[in-house]
Protein backbone atom coordinates (compact mmCIF):
# COMPACT_ATOMS: atom_id res chain seq x y z
CA UNK A 1 0.00 0.00 0.00
CA UNK A 2 2.83 2.59 0.57
CA UNK A 3 4.14 1.83 -2.50
CA UNK A 4 1.43 2.60 -4.77
CA UNK A 5 0.35 6.17 -2.62
CA UNK A 6 4.41 6.98 -3.42
CA UNK A 7 3.78 6.24 -7.26
CA UNK A 8 1.03 8.24 -7.04
CA UNK A 9 2.25 11.03 -5.41
CA UNK A 10 5.33 10.84 -8.36
CA UNK A 11 2.84 10.81 -10.93
CA UNK A 12 1.04 13.87 -9.56
CA UNK A 13 4.09 15.49 -9.46
CA UNK A 14 5.38 14.55 -12.83
CA UNK A 15 2.24 16.08 -14.48
CA UNK A 16 2.49 19.43 -12.62
CA UNK A 17 6.39 19.61 -13.86
CA UNK A 18 4.88 18.97 -17.14
CA UNK A 19 1.46 21.56 -17.06
CA UNK A 20 4.40 24.18 -16.11
CA UNK A 21 6.60 23.38 -18.67
CA UNK A 22 3.84 23.91 -21.33
CA UNK A 23 2.65 27.30 -20.07
CA UNK A 24 6.38 28.37 -20.13
CA UNK A 25 6.79 27.59 -23.16
CA UNK A 26 3.67 29.06 -24.37
CA UNK A 27 4.73 32.21 -23.04
CA UNK A 28 8.20 32.36 -24.64
CA UNK A 29 6.73 31.69 -27.83
CA UNK A 30 3.98 34.46 -27.55
CA UNK A 31 6.06 37.08 -26.36
CA UNK A 32 9.19 36.10 -29.02
CA UNK A 33 6.49 35.89 -31.61
CA UNK A 34 5.01 39.54 -30.64
CA UNK A 35 8.94 40.95 -30.50
CA UNK A 36 9.39 39.58 -34.09
CA UNK A 37 6.63 40.83 -35.54
CA UNK A 38 7.69 44.17 -33.43
CA UNK A 39 11.03 43.72 -34.99
CA UNK A 40 9.70 43.60 -38.48
CA UNK A 41 7.38 46.66 -38.67
CA UNK A 42 3.97 44.41 -37.92
CA UNK A 43 3.42 46.20 -34.97
CA UNK A 44 -0.34 46.71 -34.66
CA UNK A 45 -1.11 45.13 -37.75
CA UNK A 46 -2.57 41.26 -36.85
CA UNK A 47 -0.78 38.22 -38.62
CA UNK A 48 -2.02 37.20 -42.19
CA UNK A 49 -3.49 34.08 -42.13
CA UNK A 50 -2.01 31.38 -44.01
CA UNK A 51 -3.37 29.40 -47.01
CA UNK A 52 -3.38 25.98 -44.92
CA UNK A 53 -5.30 27.74 -42.25
CA UNK A 54 -8.75 25.65 -42.04
CA UNK A 55 -12.08 26.96 -43.19
CA UNK A 56 -15.22 27.01 -41.60
CA UNK A 57 -16.04 27.79 -37.87
CA UNK A 58 -12.98 26.07 -36.06
CA UNK A 59 -10.86 27.81 -38.66
CA UNK A 60 -12.62 31.22 -37.91
CA UNK A 61 -12.26 30.87 -33.82
CA UNK A 62 -8.36 30.31 -34.34
CA UNK A 63 -8.11 33.11 -35.93
CA UNK A 64 -9.88 35.55 -33.61
CA UNK A 65 -8.09 34.15 -31.22
CA UNK A 66 -4.60 34.57 -32.72
CA UNK A 67 -5.72 38.27 -33.62
CA UNK A 68 -6.46 38.75 -29.96
CA UNK A 69 -3.61 37.05 -28.92
CA UNK A 70 -1.59 39.36 -31.29
CA UNK A 71 -3.76 42.98 -30.03
CA UNK A 72 -2.75 41.94 -26.25
CA UNK A 73 0.82 41.66 -26.75
CA UNK A 74 1.03 44.82 -28.95
CA UNK A 75 -0.47 46.38 -26.27
CA UNK A 76 1.78 45.34 -23.68
CA UNK A 77 5.14 45.98 -26.20
CA UNK A 78 3.83 49.98 -25.93
CA UNK A 79 3.41 49.53 -22.38
CA UNK A 80 6.71 48.79 -21.39
CA UNK A 81 8.38 51.33 -23.94
CA UNK A 82 6.22 54.11 -22.17
CA UNK A 83 7.62 52.74 -18.90
CA UNK A 84 11.02 52.45 -20.46
CA UNK A 85 11.13 56.18 -21.62
CA UNK A 86 9.87 56.93 -18.45
CA UNK A 87 12.66 55.56 -16.81
CA UNK A 88 14.78 57.43 -19.45
CA UNK A 89 14.09 60.53 -18.61
CA UNK A 90 14.32 60.71 -15.04
CA UNK A 91 17.70 58.87 -15.55
CA UNK A 92 19.28 62.91 -16.48
CA UNK A 93 21.85 63.60 -14.17
CA UNK A 94 20.72 66.73 -11.71
CA UNK A 95 23.75 68.83 -10.13
CA UNK A 96 23.37 69.79 -6.59
CA UNK A 97 23.43 73.07 -5.51
CA UNK A 98 26.38 72.08 -2.94
CA UNK A 99 28.17 70.28 -6.07
CA UNK A 100 27.81 73.28 -7.95
CA UNK A 101 29.31 75.65 -5.29
CA UNK A 102 31.78 73.02 -4.58
CA UNK A 103 30.63 74.13 -0.84
CA UNK A 104 32.32 70.92 0.47
CA UNK A 105 35.72 71.50 -1.39
CA UNK A 106 36.94 74.78 0.76
CA UNK A 107 36.88 75.99 4.54
CA UNK A 108 34.44 78.57 4.66
CA UNK A 109 35.60 78.96 7.97
CA UNK A 110 38.17 81.59 6.71
CA UNK A 111 36.77 84.87 5.11
CA UNK A 112 37.50 85.44 1.15
CA UNK A 113 41.62 86.34 0.30
CA UNK A 114 42.28 84.95 4.03
CA UNK A 115 45.88 86.36 4.58
CA UNK A 116 45.50 88.89 1.84
CA UNK A 117 43.91 92.23 1.71
CA UNK A 118 40.62 93.36 3.62
CA UNK A 119 37.38 91.94 2.31
CA UNK A 120 35.47 94.76 0.88
CA UNK A 121 31.55 94.65 2.46
CA UNK A 122 29.39 97.08 1.02
CA UNK A 123 26.07 97.46 3.12
CA UNK A 124 22.96 99.55 2.59
CA UNK A 125 19.69 99.44 4.33
CA UNK A 126 15.85 99.97 4.19
CA UNK A 127 14.19 100.94 6.59
CA UNK A 128 10.82 99.59 7.45
CA UNK A 129 9.23 101.60 10.58
CA UNK A 130 10.35 102.79 13.56
CA UNK A 131 8.52 101.16 16.09
CA UNK A 132 8.47 102.69 19.68
CA UNK A 133 10.56 105.69 20.78
CA UNK A 134 10.95 105.34 24.89
CA UNK A 135 12.12 108.69 27.08
CA UNK A 136 12.22 106.35 30.67
CA UNK A 137 14.36 103.51 29.05
CA UNK A 138 15.76 106.14 26.69
CA UNK A 139 15.90 103.74 24.04
CA UNK A 140 14.03 103.22 20.39
CA UNK A 141 12.77 99.94 18.19
CA UNK A 142 13.79 100.05 14.54
CA UNK A 143 12.36 97.37 11.95
CA UNK A 144 14.80 97.25 8.70
CA UNK A 145 15.96 94.85 6.03
CA UNK A 146 19.84 95.03 6.01
CA UNK A 147 21.54 93.70 3.06
CA UNK A 148 25.64 93.31 2.48
CA UNK A 149 27.30 92.84 -0.61
CA UNK A 150 30.69 90.91 -0.90
CA UNK A 151 32.63 89.14 -3.50
CA UNK A 152 33.44 85.12 -2.16
CA UNK A 153 35.46 83.58 -5.76
CA UNK A 154 35.00 79.88 -3.56
CA UNK A 155 31.41 80.30 -4.73
CA UNK A 156 31.67 81.01 -8.66
CA UNK A 157 30.17 79.02 -10.99
CA UNK A 158 29.89 78.55 -14.14
CA UNK A 159 26.97 79.91 -16.39
CA UNK A 160 25.81 80.61 -19.94
CA UNK A 161 23.66 83.49 -19.02
CA UNK A 162 24.58 84.76 -15.99
CA UNK A 163 21.87 84.37 -14.42
CA UNK A 164 22.43 84.46 -10.65
CA UNK A 165 20.59 81.73 -8.08
CA UNK A 166 18.68 82.83 -4.76
CA UNK A 167 18.53 80.67 -1.49
CA UNK A 168 16.54 80.85 1.55
CA UNK A 169 18.88 80.71 5.34
CA UNK A 170 19.91 77.00 4.69
CA UNK A 171 22.46 77.34 2.78
CA UNK A 172 23.86 80.63 5.11
CA UNK A 173 24.91 78.16 7.94
CA UNK A 174 27.49 76.43 5.29
CA UNK A 175 29.27 79.22 4.09
CA UNK A 176 31.15 82.28 5.05
CA UNK A 177 29.24 85.33 5.98
CA UNK A 178 29.75 88.92 7.92
CA UNK A 179 29.99 88.96 11.50
CA UNK A 180 27.67 91.75 12.12
CA UNK A 181 26.14 92.83 15.33
CA UNK A 182 24.48 96.00 16.69
CA UNK A 183 26.42 98.05 18.93
CA UNK A 184 24.45 99.48 22.15
CA UNK A 185 21.53 97.18 21.13
CA UNK A 186 19.34 96.07 24.55
CA UNK A 187 17.25 93.25 21.89
CA UNK A 188 17.32 92.11 18.56
CA UNK A 189 16.02 89.43 16.81
CA UNK A 190 16.04 88.28 13.21
CA UNK A 191 11.94 87.50 11.63
CA UNK A 192 11.08 83.82 11.18
CA UNK A 193 7.47 84.21 10.13
CA UNK A 194 6.63 82.13 8.42
CA UNK A 195 10.52 80.75 7.64
CA UNK A 196 13.74 82.39 8.40
CA UNK A 197 13.79 86.07 6.80
CA UNK A 198 16.94 85.46 5.05
CA UNK A 199 17.59 85.67 1.63
CA UNK A 200 21.40 84.55 -0.22
CA UNK A 201 21.77 84.94 -4.05
CA UNK A 202 24.95 84.37 -5.35
CA UNK A 203 26.20 85.83 -9.20
CA UNK A 204 28.72 83.28 -11.05
CA UNK A 205 31.67 85.85 -10.81
CA UNK A 206 31.48 84.60 -7.04
CA UNK A 207 29.47 88.01 -6.19
CA UNK A 208 27.13 87.30 -2.97
CA UNK A 209 24.02 89.34 -1.44
CA UNK A 210 22.96 88.54 1.69
CA UNK A 211 19.79 90.09 3.38
CA UNK A 212 17.92 89.66 6.53
CA UNK A 213 15.25 90.80 8.26
CA UNK A 214 16.13 92.20 11.72
CA UNK A 215 14.22 94.33 14.75
CA UNK A 216 16.43 96.07 16.87
CA UNK A 217 15.90 98.04 19.99
CA UNK A 218 18.82 100.01 21.03
CA UNK A 219 20.12 103.16 23.53
CA UNK A 220 19.38 106.58 22.77
CA UNK A 221 21.26 108.93 24.82
CA UNK A 222 18.62 112.29 25.14
CA UNK A 223 19.02 115.40 26.41
CA UNK A 224 15.63 116.28 27.90
CA UNK A 225 16.74 119.59 29.38
CA UNK A 226 14.20 121.10 27.03
CA UNK A 227 11.81 118.78 26.86
CA UNK A 228 9.21 118.94 25.39
CA UNK A 229 10.56 121.49 23.15
CA UNK A 230 13.14 119.04 22.24
CA UNK A 231 14.70 117.69 19.27
CA UNK A 232 16.35 114.36 19.80
CA UNK A 233 19.24 112.51 17.60
CA UNK A 234 19.53 108.97 17.99
CA UNK A 235 21.83 106.34 15.78
CA UNK A 236 21.92 102.39 14.57
CA UNK A 237 25.55 101.60 14.81
CA UNK A 238 26.44 98.37 13.09
CA UNK A 239 29.97 96.78 12.93
CA UNK A 240 31.99 93.27 12.79
CA UNK A 241 32.62 91.60 15.79
CA UNK A 242 35.49 89.85 15.31
CA UNK A 243 37.24 91.54 11.82
CA UNK A 244 39.06 94.18 12.33
CA UNK A 245 39.99 97.34 9.33
CA UNK A 246 42.44 95.02 8.39
CA UNK A 247 40.21 91.60 7.66
CA UNK A 248 36.99 93.34 6.77
CA UNK A 249 36.07 96.87 5.19
CA UNK A 250 32.91 97.93 6.10
CA UNK A 251 31.09 100.75 3.70
CA UNK A 252 28.35 102.56 2.34
CA UNK A 253 27.71 100.97 -0.64
CA UNK A 254 25.53 103.76 -2.19
CA UNK A 255 26.81 106.49 -0.01
CA UNK A 256 23.82 108.59 1.67
CA UNK A 257 21.20 106.61 -0.97
CA UNK A 258 22.40 103.36 0.79
CA UNK A 259 19.35 104.63 3.04
CA UNK A 260 16.08 104.26 2.50
CA UNK A 261 13.14 104.39 4.37
CA UNK A 262 9.18 104.20 4.33
CA UNK A 263 7.26 107.13 3.56
CA UNK A 264 4.88 105.84 5.71
CA UNK A 265 6.76 106.31 8.80
CA UNK A 266 5.29 107.78 11.35
CA UNK A 267 5.14 108.25 15.57
CA UNK A 268 3.02 109.94 17.74
CA UNK A 269 5.08 112.38 19.73
CA UNK A 270 8.15 113.03 17.07
CA UNK A 271 8.28 114.40 13.78
CA UNK A 272 11.11 112.74 11.82
CA UNK A 273 13.45 115.74 10.36
CA UNK A 274 16.08 113.70 8.45
CA UNK A 275 17.99 110.14 8.55
CA UNK A 276 21.51 110.10 6.99
CA UNK A 277 24.75 108.00 7.13
CA UNK A 278 28.20 108.31 8.67
CA UNK A 279 31.47 105.99 8.86
CA UNK A 280 33.96 106.17 11.63
CA UNK A 281 36.76 103.60 13.11
CA UNK A 282 36.23 102.54 16.57
CA UNK A 283 38.77 101.85 18.70
CA UNK A 284 39.37 98.83 21.68
CA UNK A 285 42.51 98.68 23.29
CA UNK A 286 42.46 94.76 23.01
CA UNK A 287 41.66 94.32 19.72
CA UNK A 288 42.14 96.98 17.72
CA UNK A 289 40.52 99.11 15.06
CA UNK A 290 37.20 98.67 13.33
CA UNK A 291 35.29 100.12 10.75
CA UNK A 292 31.54 100.72 12.59
CA UNK A 293 28.81 102.64 10.17
CA UNK A 294 26.20 104.88 11.76
CA UNK A 295 22.23 105.41 10.55
CA UNK A 296 21.39 108.60 12.43
CA UNK A 297 17.88 110.25 12.07
CA UNK A 298 16.87 113.51 13.97
CA UNK A 299 13.53 113.27 15.75
CA UNK A 300 11.30 116.73 16.53
CA UNK A 301 8.73 116.52 19.30
CA UNK A 302 5.26 117.31 18.91
CA UNK A 303 4.22 119.87 21.47
CA UNK A 304 0.38 120.31 20.49
CA UNK A 305 -0.22 117.01 22.94
CA UNK A 306 1.39 118.85 25.68
CA UNK A 307 -0.12 122.02 25.40
CA UNK A 308 -3.60 120.08 25.72
CA UNK A 309 -2.56 118.17 28.67
CA UNK A 310 0.26 120.32 30.61
CA UNK A 311 0.42 123.76 29.80
CA UNK A 312 -2.93 125.02 29.28
CA UNK A 313 -4.23 123.17 32.70
CA UNK A 314 -1.14 124.64 34.05
CA UNK A 315 -1.77 128.43 33.10
CA UNK A 316 -6.12 128.07 34.04
CA UNK A 317 -5.13 127.32 37.36
CA UNK A 318 -2.63 130.51 37.85
CA UNK A 319 -5.65 132.33 36.14
CA UNK A 320 -8.01 130.40 38.50
CA UNK A 321 -6.06 131.67 41.57
CA UNK A 322 -6.42 135.07 40.47
CA UNK A 323 -10.20 135.31 40.74
CA UNK A 324 -9.58 135.47 44.24
CA UNK A 325 -8.37 138.96 43.99
CA UNK A 326 -11.67 140.17 43.47
CA UNK A 327 -13.61 138.18 46.16
CA UNK A 328 -14.19 140.62 49.60
CA UNK A 329 -11.48 139.82 52.09
CA UNK A 330 -14.07 138.49 54.65
CA UNK A 331 -15.19 135.53 52.37
CA UNK A 332 -12.82 133.56 54.27
CA UNK A 333 -14.81 130.21 53.21
CA UNK A 334 -14.42 131.52 49.43
CA UNK A 335 -10.99 132.90 49.32
CA UNK A 336 -8.93 129.75 51.43
CA UNK A 337 -10.72 126.87 49.47
CA UNK A 338 -9.96 128.47 46.16
CA UNK A 339 -6.39 129.21 46.91
CA UNK A 340 -5.91 125.33 48.23
CA UNK A 341 -7.63 124.36 45.19
CA UNK A 342 -4.98 125.34 42.78
CA UNK A 343 -2.35 124.52 44.91
CA UNK A 344 -3.51 120.86 44.78
CA UNK A 345 -4.24 120.92 41.22
CA UNK A 346 -0.76 122.15 40.51
CA UNK A 347 0.73 119.40 42.50
CA UNK A 348 -1.04 116.76 40.79
CA UNK A 349 -0.43 118.22 37.42
CA UNK A 350 3.13 118.12 38.40
CA UNK A 351 3.58 114.66 39.66
CA UNK A 352 1.71 112.66 36.58
CA UNK A 353 4.23 114.89 34.21
CA UNK A 354 6.99 113.76 36.55
CA UNK A 355 5.60 110.17 36.41
CA UNK A 356 6.17 109.59 32.67
CA UNK A 357 9.79 110.52 32.52
CA UNK A 358 13.21 109.21 33.70
CA UNK A 359 14.58 110.48 37.08
CA UNK A 360 17.03 113.07 35.53
CA UNK A 361 19.29 114.62 37.51
CA UNK A 362 18.63 118.62 35.38
CA UNK A 363 15.55 120.73 35.46
CA UNK A 364 13.89 120.16 32.18
CA UNK A 365 11.91 123.03 30.72
CA UNK A 366 8.41 121.63 31.52
CA UNK A 367 9.60 121.31 35.06
CA UNK A 368 10.29 125.04 34.75
CA UNK A 369 7.15 126.30 33.48
CA UNK A 370 5.45 124.35 36.09
CA UNK A 371 6.89 124.97 38.96
CA UNK A 372 7.11 129.13 38.30
CA UNK A 373 3.19 128.17 37.73
CA UNK A 374 3.24 126.61 41.54
CA UNK A 375 4.91 129.61 43.01
CA UNK A 376 1.79 131.82 41.20
CA UNK A 377 -0.54 129.86 42.42
CA UNK A 378 1.24 129.53 46.28
CA UNK A 379 1.79 133.39 46.24
CA UNK A 380 -1.63 134.13 45.56
CA UNK A 381 -2.92 132.07 48.79
CA UNK A 382 0.20 133.72 50.59
CA UNK A 383 -1.52 137.04 49.24
CA UNK A 384 -4.40 136.27 50.96
CA UNK A 385 -2.85 135.57 54.32
CA UNK A 386 -0.83 138.42 54.38
CA UNK A 387 -4.16 140.99 53.40
CA UNK A 388 -5.87 138.98 56.52
CA UNK A 389 -3.44 139.34 58.68
CA UNK A 390 -2.87 142.80 58.20
CA UNK A 391 -6.58 143.46 58.54
CA UNK A 392 -6.86 141.99 61.61
CA UNK A 393 -3.76 143.96 62.92
CA UNK A 394 -5.67 146.79 62.26
CA UNK A 395 -9.00 146.00 63.50
CA UNK A 396 -6.94 145.36 66.71
CA UNK A 397 -5.24 149.12 66.70
CA UNK A 398 -8.49 150.54 66.28
CA UNK A 399 -10.11 148.40 69.18
CA UNK A 400 -8.07 149.86 71.97
CA UNK A 401 -7.91 153.76 70.47
CA UNK A 402 -11.88 153.41 70.48
CA UNK A 403 -11.74 151.98 74.50
CA UNK A 404 -8.95 155.05 75.11
CA UNK A 405 -11.15 157.48 73.90
CA UNK A 406 -13.39 159.35 76.63
CA UNK A 407 -16.38 159.83 74.43
CA UNK A 408 -16.65 160.89 70.80
CA UNK A 409 -20.28 162.73 71.03
CA UNK A 410 -18.29 166.39 71.00
CA UNK A 411 -17.10 165.68 67.47
CA UNK A 412 -18.17 166.84 64.78
CA UNK A 413 -20.32 164.25 62.30
CA UNK A 414 -18.71 162.36 60.08
CA UNK A 415 -20.74 163.72 57.16
CA UNK A 416 -20.05 167.58 58.22
CA UNK A 417 -16.16 166.91 58.69
CA UNK A 418 -16.11 165.14 55.22
CA UNK A 419 -17.41 167.95 53.72
CA UNK A 420 -14.81 170.31 55.34
CA UNK A 421 -12.04 171.54 53.50
CA UNK A 422 -9.22 169.94 55.58
CA UNK A 423 -10.83 166.13 54.83
CA UNK A 424 -12.30 166.97 51.31
CA UNK A 425 -8.59 166.71 50.23
CA UNK A 426 -8.03 163.47 51.59
CA UNK A 427 -7.35 160.86 49.41
CA UNK A 428 -10.36 158.57 49.43
CA UNK A 429 -7.57 155.10 50.28
CA UNK A 430 -7.34 156.73 53.37
CA UNK A 431 -10.87 155.90 54.32
CA UNK A 432 -10.39 152.48 53.16
CA UNK A 433 -12.89 152.62 50.57
CA UNK A 434 -15.76 152.51 51.93
CA UNK A 435 -18.67 154.21 50.20
CA UNK A 436 -20.68 156.25 53.23
CA UNK A 437 -23.94 154.09 51.93
CA UNK A 438 -22.49 150.95 53.19
CA UNK A 439 -22.12 150.34 56.62
CA UNK A 440 -21.96 153.50 57.76
CA UNK A 441 -22.15 152.91 60.91
CA UNK A 442 -18.67 151.42 60.93
CA UNK A 443 -17.27 153.50 58.26
CA UNK A 444 -18.29 156.64 60.51
CA UNK A 445 -16.73 155.18 63.48
CA UNK A 446 -13.64 154.33 61.87
CA UNK A 447 -13.27 158.05 60.54
CA UNK A 448 -13.75 159.01 64.00
CA UNK A 449 -10.90 156.93 65.71
CA UNK A 450 -8.56 158.85 62.86
CA UNK A 451 -9.66 162.16 63.90
CA UNK A 452 -9.03 160.83 67.20
CA UNK A 453 -5.59 159.87 66.66
CA UNK A 454 -5.03 162.68 64.84
CA UNK A 455 -5.69 165.15 66.90
CA UNK A 456 -4.24 163.13 69.90
CA UNK A 457 -1.15 162.91 68.15
CA UNK A 458 -0.89 166.13 66.85
CA UNK A 459 -1.65 168.72 69.64
CA UNK A 460 -4.92 169.91 68.14
CA UNK A 461 -3.46 170.99 64.83
CA UNK A 462 -4.77 169.77 61.80
CA UNK A 463 -3.12 166.62 59.88
CA UNK A 464 -2.19 165.89 56.38
CA UNK A 465 -3.97 163.88 53.92
CA UNK A 466 -0.22 161.94 53.79
CA UNK A 467 -0.50 161.71 57.54
CA UNK A 468 -3.47 160.10 57.66
CA UNK A 469 -3.14 157.63 55.04
CA UNK A 470 0.72 156.58 57.36
CA UNK A 471 -2.03 155.94 60.16
CA UNK A 472 -4.45 153.93 58.13
CA UNK A 473 -3.46 151.37 56.02
CA UNK A 474 -5.78 150.06 54.12
CA UNK A 475 -5.88 146.49 53.17
CA UNK A 476 -7.97 146.15 50.23
CA UNK A 477 -4.62 148.31 48.42
CA UNK A 478 -2.88 144.81 48.61
CA UNK A 479 -5.58 142.99 46.37
CA UNK A 480 -5.97 145.93 43.90
CA UNK A 481 -2.31 145.90 43.05
CA UNK A 482 -2.01 141.94 42.79
CA UNK A 483 -4.84 142.03 40.34
CA UNK A 484 -2.35 143.95 37.94
CA UNK A 485 1.38 142.86 39.34
CA UNK A 486 0.18 138.91 39.30
CA UNK A 487 -1.44 138.88 35.88
CA UNK A 488 1.55 141.03 34.16
CA UNK A 489 4.26 139.31 35.94
CA UNK A 490 3.07 135.66 34.27
CA UNK A 491 2.42 137.64 31.28
CA UNK A 492 6.20 138.59 31.11
CA UNK A 493 7.47 135.04 32.10
CA UNK A 494 5.68 133.41 29.48
CA UNK A 495 7.10 135.60 26.67
CA UNK A 496 10.46 135.10 27.76
CA UNK A 497 9.97 131.19 28.58
CA UNK A 498 8.59 130.69 24.62
CA UNK A 499 10.95 132.78 22.94
CA UNK A 500 14.21 131.11 24.57
CA UNK A 501 12.47 126.91 24.11
CA UNK A 502 10.65 127.43 21.12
Amino acid sequence: MPYFTKAAFVLFGLILIGGCAKLRSGRTRRWTGAGEAHKHGAGARAPPVTPHAPHGPIGVKRAEERGAQSHSATSEIGLSLLSKKAVDMTKTRKVKTDHLLRVDDHDFTMRPAFAGPAVPVGVDVQVESLDSISEVDMDFTMTLYLRHYWKDERLSFPSNNNQSMTFDGRLVKKIWVPDMFFVHSKRSFTHDTTTDNVMLRVYPDGKVLYSLRVTVTAMCNMDLSRFPLDTQTCSLEIESYAYTDDDLMLYWKKGNDSLKTDERISLSQFRIQKFHTTTKLAFYSSTGWYNRLYITFTLRRHIFFFLLQTYFPATLMVMLSWVSFWIDRRAVPARVPLGITTVLTMSTIITGVNASMPRVSYIKAVDIYLWVSFVFVFLSVIEYAAVNYLSTVQERKERKLRERLPCTCGLTHPDDMMMSNSYSDMDVNTTGNYGLGEESGDKRERILVQLALGEQRGGGRSRSPRAYSSIWIDTHTIDKYSRVIFPGSYALFNVIYWSIYL
